[in-house]
Formats: C-alpha cells, structure tokens, sequence
C-alpha cells in the first residue's frame, strides 16, 4: 500500500468522523463501514465518561469534529508532500505510549507512524483505551493491509526500534532511562499561554474561553496563564468568560474549584474569582483546574524574550498581533497536521529511521 492510498485511508476515516460533531451523531446510511462500526463508536461515545469523568459526551466530540476537520484529504496531501518518502524502505516497528489526558490525544502520533509507511505498537493510557482499537478496526475493515501495521499491547514493550512517548515531566526522566538507546521522541507536560494586549474584542476573549475552558484545561495546548498589561482591567475578561459559566455544574470540575479555592483561601493567597475560575498572580505555568495563573508585563518586545527564554515549557502562544508564531483565539484545540507538539516534526522523525 502506497502513500496515496494510505492518504485516502485516513481521508476515508474523517469522513466517517463527520457523523459524530457537537451538535449531532446522524448515521449516514450510504456510509461503506456503518453496518459494521457507527453503533460501536456511537456506544463508546455515550459511554466515555463511565470510564473517565472528565471525558464528556460534549468533549468526546469536540475531538471527534476537530480531527473530521482535519482528516480530509486536501489536509493529508498538503502535509505530505513536503516530505520524501521510499516505498521500499523497510518498515520500522514505532513503539507509542500515549497520554490520555484528552480523548484521542495521541491519535497524531498514531497517524505519522501509519501514513509513513511504518508500523505501530502502541501502549494506550488507561484513560483513553477505547477510541484507537476503534479506528484501527475501521482501518482494517478499509484494508487489511493495516491488520499487520497494528498492535495494542498491555504488556512489556518488546521488539521496537524506535519510540515515542508522551507523559509528565516525572514520566519523562523514567522514559529517558528506558529507551534512551532508541531513536525517540519523549515528550514531558508544556502547557499554552495567552498575551493579552487590552486591545482585545469581546468576542476574541471569548473565544480565549475556549482555549482555556475546552477539555476543562487538560490539554498541553490549553490556556493555563494569560500574561496582562499593567492595570489590565479584569472585568472585561470576566464579562467575556461569563458564557461559560455552566462548566461549574460538571461534578469533578466543580470538585477541583471548590478544592483549590480552599486551599488559596486557608493559604492566604489573593485571586479573583467569578464562581467557576479563579485568576492568581503566578509565576508559573502549570495551573490547576479551575484556575488560570496570570502575570503582569510592561513591555511587549521583552515579555517576548521572556517566552522564548522559557519556550521548553511552552506549547503555544495565543496572541492578536499580527505574527506567524501566535495562535489565534480559538484556536489552540484546532491544531493543523502540520503543527507538530514541542515543535519536533514528527513524520520527518520516522522517515529518517
């Protein structure tokens, strides 16, 4: 199977994911693999969060749309084209541990190690070890060029020759002593961070809100400290966030705030509090759930310097000046093919095994 039609493989799989999007799951009947999978996927989407609470119905599907967007075959041309690949190359055996802090977060990793011609053994999180089987059925189903590209694996890895790993920054030091004599990725916790200038419409900070809010800021690419302007006005952040007050009635979210905002009380820290998140004055990046850290600047050009100084704990950067680096709001949860985690290009990684 060639990369063209690996490519309409993938395209194939987006098109069946566009019957489950936040705003309805609609069975296509003239869909080739629905007899066989859409009530699987339907089931396991209803079910999700049995397995993992902070995996909702609503979330599951945002992931769901967000990789239908992306899974089109305009997408899987423009990314691969800027790479050479030998088809008589032997393929490689890509050992994947996943995170699992997300539905289907490491479903990129799974796709570079398949689309370049390469062969998959992957170790799912436990918190998300029902999707991916999922997909790999309907890859198979497809063809059955891809029974022999995939295996689950709950047991030690063995027989790899190569590795890519995403965990915390704990997990990294222990994936570092393991398979640091492998050609590896390993990738530890990052989290994104907004620069807010004051110039800011209503409708771009709420839709920072969903940088922030979406995947109740599990994500590495979710919105977990805003760096303000001196004397930034907070209620305009506050009034713009408001539309998202109803994550407080989501039962573990509402847990976590109501946990953390007794520990800043009895710890006498200050924050600002709207009733469903809290802002604290920090230095770092890593906030907990239900609040977003912030920290003043005073000068645009040397705030930058200070992100670049840091930028190994920086996923993305959300900003509305005008530069290629900056991600717009709203948009951190929608990363193109080519936006590759931590900045290491994945697939070029796996070519030159």
């Amino acid at each position: 199977m060639n990369l063209k039609q690996r490519t309409e493989a993938f395209a194939k799989l987006g098109e069946f994911f566009t019957q489950f999007s936040t705003s309805k799951i609609e069975k296509n009947e003239n869909a080739e693999f629905n007899p066989v999978l859409f009530d699987a996927f339907k089931m396991q989407i209803n079910r999700a969060s049995e397995f993992n609470g902070w995996f909702t119905k609503e979330n599951v599907l945002n992931a769901f749309e967000s990789w239908s967007e992306a899974l089109t075959i305009e997408n899987l041309e423009k990314w691969t084209s800027n790479y050479t690949i030998d088809e008589n190359a032997e393929p490689k055996n890509v050992a994947i541990i996943m995170a699992g802090n997300i539905p289907l977060v490491g479903f990129h990793d799974f796709l570079s190690v398949i689309l370049s011609g390469n062969n998959a053994l992957v170790k799912l999180s436990s918190n998300d070890k029902h999707f991916l089987p999922l997909i790999a059925k309907f890859l198979e189903y497809y063809h059955p060029y891809f029974k022999n590209k995939i295996t689950f694996t709950e047991k030690k890895l063995t027989g790899f020759e190569a590795v890519i790993a995403t965990g915390s920054n704990n997990t990294k030091r222990y994936f570092e002593y393991y398979f640091g004599k492998y050609p590896s990725i390993i990738r530890s916790s990052r989290n994104s961070v907004a620069i807010i200038t004051g110039k800011e419409t209503k409708q771009e900070l709420e839709a920072l809100g969903e940088d922030i809010f979406q995947y109740f800021g599990l994500g590495c690419r979710s919105v977990s400290k805003i760096f303000v302007p001196d004397n930034y006005n907070f209620d305009l952040l506050f009034n713009a966030l408001f539309k998202f007050n109803e994550i407080i009635n989501i039962k573990k979210y509402e847990n976590n705030y109501d946990y953390n905002k007794a520990v800043y009380l009895m710890s006498l820290f200050k924050i600002k509090d709207n009733g469903f998140v809290m802002l604290k004055e920090d230095s770092n990046y890593a906030s907990p759930i239900a609040t977003v850290f912030y920290e003043f600047y005073e000068a645009f050009e040397n705030l930058l310097l200070k992100l670049e100084e840091e930028k190994e704990a920086i996923q993305c950067i959300v900003c509305n000046e005008n530069d290629l680096n900056f991600v717009k709001f709203g948009q951190t949860q929608h990363p193109k093919l080519w936006d590759y985690a931590d900045g290491i290009d994945t697939f070029r990684f796996l070519l030159n095994l």
